[in-house]
């Protein structure tokens, strides 16, 4: 008999590096791969001209309104501190490299 179950849909809060400038941009998205290549094909208004880009840092929330405040937090200088804490290390830990 099939499952009824389907898989439980995140919204993710994330965080791109232009390989240009040094910058970051900061978004969220329920489909976190697709957005992603999106700004890597230069599809995405604020960061096509700073291509290549690197995905830094990405969380998963439980529903739109979560990642929505935590990309807003993520734009502050607080959340701003906070991405400099936990980044420290993040060349060791790269998740995609866009061309």
């Amino acid at each position: 008999m099939p499952s009824n179950k389907t898989s439980p849909v995140f919204f993710y809060a994330y965080v791109l590096q232009s390989q240009r400038d040094g910058n970051y941009s900061v978004g969220y998205t329920s489909n976190l791969r697709a957005r992603v290549e999106e700004h890597g094909r230069g599809l995405a208004r604020a960061t096509r001209f700073r291509l290549p880009l690197q995905l830094i840092y990405y969380e998963a929330c439980l529903n739109r309104e979560d990642a929505k405040q935590r990309e807003r937090y993520l734009k502050i200088t607080a959340g701003r501190r906070f991405l400099a804490k936990r980044l420290r290390h993040w060349r060791a830990n790269i998740v995609w490299h866009l061309q």
